[in-house]
């Protein structure tokens, strides 16, 4: 029969143990838990860094993005200013046109009233305007051409009197005959910008007594 030492195995087992444990000194430990710490410390510092860059990365792309943004902007705000710079010239011309518009009534009927005052045998060469003042050349066969054209003028109501007659020189010639070369002096009397008579006032209602 085969016998075995238990007891001698547990005993060798349990020196080994405390003979292992024994060999970790104080000094080791602290050592470990340097070693632990500076490794903690570097993921720590390595990840703040990293966690910065990807900051720094997107602080970028929304730079990048605004920039693009404000050309955009800027554009559309060049267009803008172009626009408004476009509308008030058709503003100031639509404004232009209006009192075109509004002032043509007195050079039509002016120029009608010289037309119809003009009698035969009587040529206009030149009208000159001054404000209000016209002075206007002309030429024709007879002094009495020219005293009816003066007196259709003054018989105009857009026409002041009196109508002067300036110059009038007689030029001869041969084949037509005299000529008489003519300049008179009108001023304009346009008679529908004259001014309405007041209206006047209503008497006060009477106060109930």
């Amino acid at each position: 029969m085969i016998r075995i030492n238990l007891l001698a195995v547990e005993r060798s087992t349990t020196k080994r143990t405390a003979s292992s444990r024994a060999a970790i000194t104080p000094a080791q430990r602290v050592t470990i838990g340097a070693v632990l710490i500076l490794v903690t410390t570097v993921f720590g510092v390595g990840f703040w860094f990293w966690s910065l860059r990807v900051q720094s990365a997107k602080l970028d792309e929304d730079i990048a993005q605004a920039e693009t943004q404000t050309k955009q902007l800027r554009s559309v705000l060049a267009q803008v200013q172009k626009f408004e710079a476009r509308k008030a010239q058709l503003q100031q011309r639509v404004t232009l046109i209006e009192q075109l518009r509004k002032g043509q009534s007195g050079p039509v009927h002016l120029l009608d009233e010289i037309s119809k005052g003009v009698p035969d045998r009587l040529w206009l060469i030149t009208m000159t305007q001054r404000a209000t003042e016209f002075t206007i050349e002309g030429q024709t066969t007879s002094l009495t051409s020219l005293s009816d054209f003066v007196s259709n003028l003054e018989a105009s109501n857009w026409f002041k009197r009196p109508v002067e007659i300036v110059d009038s020189t007689v030029q001869p010639n041969p084949q037509t005959g005299d000529v008489v070369r003519f300049t008179i002096r009108a001023n304009f009397d346009n008679p529908d910008s004259a001014a309405k008579p007041p209206v006047a006032p209503r008497p006060p209602a009477p106060q109930p007594r």
